[in-house]
């Protein structure tokens, strides 16, 4: 296997794709995720590729953790040299695909959670113009083949089985395997290594991000990982200590939370925002509140805060 960083100026900092089988005449030539569609990216991808001696043409199978354009941008691009099988979640796969139904609906369901979220209208034109001038990013559309949970791809002598992590994003999966005595598994962004993956934001078609998110990370915990492969940056060699880091920390959050809204009610998931995280800007405008409201959806749900017309009360 090969670990390939690449870069990603537009979101989060590197990202993470990994290369497998490429120097096993046996094994299909795979890739985990493929990077951001832009020129600079894509011969970044080539020359990691021909330094290992495989090209996109060479490609047989991508598999994409999920729709995110940081990871799945280049899929149609190699796809299209290669005709490789692109693989993806059910949930994510409308989007990879980007079709016009999918793609329109999860746009509305953004513009409706600014409006709700109480966004003020000059910060609502700064995310949408960010978000326009980066379009591109997402690539082109790729031909997929989606996944359940437990299905299983194999790379050669590697059985990969597809794991359903929702929470940062409707489709994510994580893809277990075995290999010399260990357990590991390319983890996508469900369990990061620096910071905490967005949840809310990040993937607006996700009923109950907090809650889906907080069992996910339970389900990484019961995998017993001894070794994560993520989305961004280096391995994670305590994968187990890690989830349960990420759910202490979203813990503190909500009591963060209760304690704003407790102090400012009725406050807007936006008013929350703004005492978390402070001004805002670029992706950030939409993943700020989108974590906010995640975090009171969850109080709501869970009988300590109401939503009101005018913002979040204690209960």
């Amino acid at each position: 296997m090969h670990h390939i960083q690449l870069t990603n100026a537009a979101f989060e900092g590197r990202n993470s794709v990994y290369l497998l089988g490429a120097a096993d005449d046996a094994a299909p030539t795979t890739l985990v995720d493929t990077g951001i569609a832009t020129p600079d990216v894509r011969a970044e991808l080539r020359d990691a590729l021909a330094a290992r001696g495989a090209s996109f043409a060479d490609v047989d199978k991508i598999l994409l953790t999920h729709w995110h354009h940081d990871h799945a941008g280049l899929a149609g691009a190699i796809q299209a040299e290669s005709d490789a099988t692109v693989y993806v979640h059910e949930a994510d796969a409308p989007l990879v695909a980007q079709e016009p139904d999918a793609v329109d609906a999860l746009h509305e369901r953004q513009r409706e959670y600014l409006d709700q979220w109480g966004m003020p209208a000059d910060k609502q034109r700064e995310l949408l113009d960010f978000v326009g001038t980066h379009d591109g990013l997402r690539g082109e559309p790729a031909d997929v083949t989606p996944l359940s949970d437990g299905d299983t791809v194999s790379v050669g002598a590697l059985d990969l089985e597809a794991v359903h992590l929702p929470g940062h994003a409707a489709g994510l999966l994580a893809y277990s395997f075995e290999r010399d005595g260990r357990r590991e598994a390319f983890v996508g962004d469900a369990v990061l290594p620096k910071y905490t993956p967005n949840v809310g934001g990040a993937d607006v078609r996700v009923d109950r991000p907090l809650q889906q998110y907080l069992d996910s990370l339970e389900r990484v915990e019961s995998l017993a990982l001894d070794r994560a492969w993520p989305g961004h940056r280096g391995p994670i060699f305590a994968p187990t200590e890690r989830a349960r880091d990420i759910a202490a920390h979203h813990d503190e959050r909500t009591e963060r939370v209760r304690t704003v809204v407790e102090e400012h009610a009725p406050a807007t998931a936006w008013e929350v925002s703004a005492e978390l995280f402070g001004t805002l800007s670029t992706i950030h405008i939409l993943h700020g509140p989108g974590e906010a409201y995640a975090h009171l959806d969850h109080l709501v749900r869970e009988g300590e805060l109401e939503q009101t017309d005018d913002g979040y009360v204690s209960a």
